[in-house]
C-alpha cells in the first residue's frame, strides 16, 4: 500500500465535523488583559448620560443601546436594553483572544456582535476547543491550537499584528463531556488496525501531534501501528498541557533555567527587542533573561507571538473612549504572564523535532490510514447531522426583555 501523503490524509474538518466561526465582539472595550479594567470601563459606561453613553457604546449595525438580545448561555445577565442599564458589571470571564494570549471579557450579549451562543453552551471544565490556524504549508507554527477557554474573541484591529482565527471545533457536542464531535465510527476504525484502546479523549492529543497544514485546512494523518499511536498521544498530551497552561505543575525549562526580570520593566514598555548573544529580551530599560531564541522566534504563520502579545498590551484606546481606561503602569501580573509565556513557547519549540519525526513515520508506506479507506469503511464523509450543533438542552435560556428563548 502506498504511503499516505497530505493529499490522502483526512481533513480535520472531516474528523471533527461540527465547527463554529470565531466570536466577534465588534468593539475593543469589553476585552482587556485585566478584569479590573473591564469593571472600571463598565462603571464609566453606566455613569454616563444617554448621549454620552451612545458614543461610549461604539454602536455597530449588530449592537446599539436599544438592541434586544438573549442572555449568553450559562450567564445570568440582564436582557434589558443597555440604554436602561444601571447595574454592576457582569463578572468577567477568561477567554483566548489570540494564540497564547489569554484576556478577560465582559460576557454580556448586548456588547458582542457575534457571540456564537452554541460555543457558550458547551464551554465547561470538560471541553477542549481545537482552533484551526491559518498557517500555509511551509510557514512556521502549529496548524491547530487547543484551549479550554472560549477561543477566538476577535475585536477591531488595534495596530498589533494578529492571526485571524480559523474554525473552532469543540471536542464535545454537549456539556459534561457528552457526545464526542467525531465522525461516526472513527474511534472503532482506528482501534481495529492498531489493536490499541483508542478513546475520543485521546484524539485532541493525536491531532496536536500529527496535524499538518494543507491547502484545504489542517490534515491529520492516522496511524496503523499501536506504538506510533501511543507515541503520538504521549507527545500530543504534552502539547495539550502546555497550550492549556496546566493545570497542576507550572511549565519549567530543562536544566533549572527559567526566565526572570534582570532589570524592572518601565511603566510604559516600548516594543521589545531581542539580543540573541545574551538571550535577553530588551524592553526599554527593562531586561528579561534567559529568553531562548526559539521563544522569541515562535510564530503562527508569519506573526511573531511575543511581539504581537506586547503590541496588544501597548495599544491605547482613543482619548475619551472606554478602551482608554486601564492601568496607569505596567502591572506585575503581566510580567508574570510574560515569563510563563516565554517558557511555554520555548518548550513547544523543543517538541517540534519529535513532531517532525512522527510525520516521517506516518509518511512510510503502509503506516497511515488514508481518506479513501475511511470512505470505503463508511466513516467518511460524516453525515450532515454531525456538522450541526446538538439541539437538545436541559435548561431554559432567557431571551430579550426577560422572555424565555425558544430553541
Amino acid at each position: 500500500m502506498p504511503g499516505v501523503t497530505h493529499d490522502d490524509a483526512p481533513l480535520l474538518a472531516e474528523l471533527l465535523p461540527w465547527s463554529v466561526a470565531a466570536p466577534r465582539i465588534g468593539r475593543a472595550w469589553p476585552l482587556a488583559p485585566e478584569a479590573a479594567s473591564l469593571r472600571a470601563r463598565w462603571d464609566a459606561f453606566v455613569r454616563a448620560g444617554r448621549a454620552e453613553r451612545e458614543a461610549l457604546m461604539e454602536p455597530t449595525r449588530a449592537r446599539e443601546l436599544r438592541s434586544a438580545v438573549a442572555q449568553l448561555p450559562g450567564r445570568d445577565t440582564s436582557t434589558a436594553p443597555l440604554a436602561e442599564e444601571d447595574g454592576p458589571c457582569p463578572e468577567p470571564v477568561r477567554v483566548l483572544h489570540a494564540p497564547f494570549d489569554e484576556q478577560w471579557l465582559i460576557p454580556d450579549h448586548r456588547l458582542i456582535d457575534a457571540a456564537r451562543p452554541e460555543l457558550w453552551r458547551v464551554a465547561d471544565a470538560r471541553q477542549i476547543f481545537l482552533v484551526e490556524q491559518p498557517t500555509a504549508p511551509g510557514e512556521s507554527g502549529p496548524a491547530v491550537l487547543a484551549t479550554s477557554l472560549l477561543p477566538g474573541a476577535t475585536v477591531p484591529q488595534t495596530g498589533a499584528p494578529t492571526v485571524r482565527p480559523g474554525r473552532i471545533r469543540p471536542l464535545y457536542r454537549r456539556p459534561g463531556g457528552l457526545e464526542p464531535n467525531l465522525a461516526p465510527g472513527l474511534v472503532a476504525h482506528l482501534a481495529a488496525p492498531t489493536g490499541a484502546r483508542v478513546s475520543a479523549e485521546e484524539l485532541p492529543a493525536w491531532i496536536l501531534a500529527a496535524a499538518r497544514s494543507g491547502p484545504k485546512g489542517p490534515v491529520v494523518p492516522l496511524p496503523r501501528d499501536a506504538g506510533v499511536w501511543a507515541r503520538g498521544v504521549e507527545l500530543g498530551s504534552r502539547l495539550l498541557w502546555l497550550m492549556r497552561r496546566g493545570p497542576g505543575e507550572r511549565p519549567k525549562l530543562p536544566g533549572g533555567r527559567r526566565p526572570y526580570v534582570r532589570a524592572p520593566l518601565p511603566a510604559r514598555p516600548e516594543a521589545p527587542q531581542y539580543d540573541p548573544a545574551e538571550e535577553t529580551l530588551l524592553i526599554g530599560s527593562g531586561r528579561v533573561a534567559p529568553v531562548p531564541a526559539a521563544a522569541w522566534e515562535f510564530r503562527i504563520g508569519t506573526v511573531p507571538v511575543l511581539e504581537s502579545w506586547f503590541a496588544r498590551r501597548a495599544a491605547v484606546g482613543a482619548p475619551g473612549s472606554l478602551a482608554a481606561i486601564g492601568p496607569s503602569a505596567w502591572p506585575q501580573a503581566r510580567t508574570t504572564e510574560l515569563l510563563e509565556l516565554i517558557t511555554v513557547l520555548a518548550l513547544l519549540a523543543e517538541l517540534r523535532p519529535r513532531q517532525e519525526e512522527l510525520g516521517e513515520e506516518l509518511g512510510d508506506p503502509g503506516e497511515s490510514i488514508g481518506r479513501d479507506e475511511l470512505c470505503e469503511a463508511g466513516v467518511l464523509p460524516p453525515p450532515d447531522s454531525a456538522r450541526r450543533p446538538a439541539s437538545v438542552l436541559d435548561h431554559q435560556e432567557e431571551g430579550p426583555g426577560g422572555q424565555f428563548a425558544l430553541l
